[in-house]
């Protein structure tokens, strides 16, 4: 078999020398053979799909340990890697856009001669959580005012005290003022005071040692706060955010759980989700079990008519969204669709506590 030089290679597959090189130091394409006297590389013809194969997976941004594993794997294994990479590529490209987004509305609304003048807004909303049928106690905490909503819903021996203490680190918002394009940072520094509320709530919870363990206590984190024309939205765990809008029911938060990321990794299909024995196994949380903290930020544009509804679990797990649609497009006071969602999910059996806030965006004073 004649082997290939590393330029006749290198054009073959159109990887440059200097990566090549760089690939047989990390054993992800070493060559055929090294000439014991020049030290030169040759590669044998047989070995020209597989570079084709790490130039592609280069071209999508793959990391090389990534490619490497990939490259071990049978044909189908490695078709379900690159599915799975892909998704993940496509969620954060998808939250770099939003950014993007917000950044060119949050500068168009700092120049005098590209904004608006928007109509009078304001909020009426309405709050309940109820411990539901099964649960001896009620581990969530909702609450609505003028300028804040927030749901939260606690896990382990303390989550009462750490989703109250979740909700009662953002509730000097509703006093405080909101700097002018400083509505992420404000939000940033509150969940930030969160944390730190939650940790002191129940103590050594945060251990990592705790793990699976009743003493791994914490709490999901949903919330909105409003400045009049504007909604910053703040979000970690599996509580939700919905919009009714012109009739349309859509969930805009994204649940941070181990199935929704199985879901987003093409690893599990939707369908399944819902009774997938780790379905409430959380990745982000505030809180004990090693969960990540991080929560997703953004502003939401705002739009008079349009209908939010914040919950816990304990009503999307057990309420269809078309049930939860149909009671929000209902006419009637937040007041009025908070109690029959709560109703909705104890006549779905109660399993778990549930709390709503429903808010209504409308135009006057």
């Amino acid at each position: 078999m004649e082997l290939l030089t590393i330029g006749a290679f290198a054009r073959a597959t159109r990887l440059s020398p200097k990566a090549l090189r760089l690939y047989d130091e990390l054993g992800l394409l070493p060559p055929a053979r090294v000439d014991p006297v020049t030290g030169y590389r040759l590669y044998a013809p047989r070995q020209v799909e597989r570079a084709r194969l790490v130039a592609w997976l280069r071209r999508l941004g793959m990391p090389l340990v990534r490619i490497r594993h990939v490259c071990a794997l049978d044909a189908g294994a490695a078709a379900g890697e690159i599915r799975a990479f892909w998704a993940r590529a496509e969620a954060e490209a998808a939250a770099r856009r939003d950014l993007a987004a917000f950044l060119v509305d949050h500068l168009t609304r700092k120049d005098p001669a590209m904004a608006p003048t928007p109509p009078a807004l304001h909020l009426r909303y309405a709050a309940a959580s109820d411990p539901g049928l099964v649960r001896a106690s009620n581990q969530d905490t909702a609450y609505a005012g003028s300028r804040l909503l927030a749901v939260a819903d606690g896990y382990g021996a303390g989550g009462a005290p750490a989703s109250a203490a979740a909700v009662g680190a953002l509730r000097r918002l509703e006093e405080d003022g909101v700097p002018a394009g400083g509505l992420l940072n404000v939000l940033a520094d509150a969940v930030e005071e969160a944390e730190r509320a939650v940790y002191d709530a129940v103590g050594t919870g945060f251990a990592p040692e705790a793990a699976g363990t009743p003493e791994a206590a914490g709490t999901t984190l949903t919330a909105m706060l409003w400045t009049g024309s504007q909604l910053g939205l703040v979000h970690v765990g599996d509580s939700r955010v919905y919009l009714l809008r012109d009739g349309e029911l859509f969930q805009i938060t994204h649940d941070h759980t181990l199935v929704q990321s199985m879901v987003d990794e093409g690893r599990l299909a939707p369908e399944e989700a819902a009774s997938h024995p780790q379905r409430s196994l959380l990745v982000r949380a505030l809180g004990g079990g090693g969960a990540d903290a991080t929560a997703e930020m953004r502003l939401q544009d705002v739009r008079p008519g349009d209908r939010y509804l914040l919950c816990s679990d304990g009503l999307s797990t057990v309420v269809p969204g078309d049930g939860i649609r149909r009671v929000l497009a209902a006419p009637g006071e937040p007041g009025r669709a908070v109690r029959e969602l709560v109703a909705l999910a104890n006549g779905s059996g109660g399993p778990d506590n549930v709390s709503c806030v429903v808010a209504d965006v409308v135009t006057g004073g």
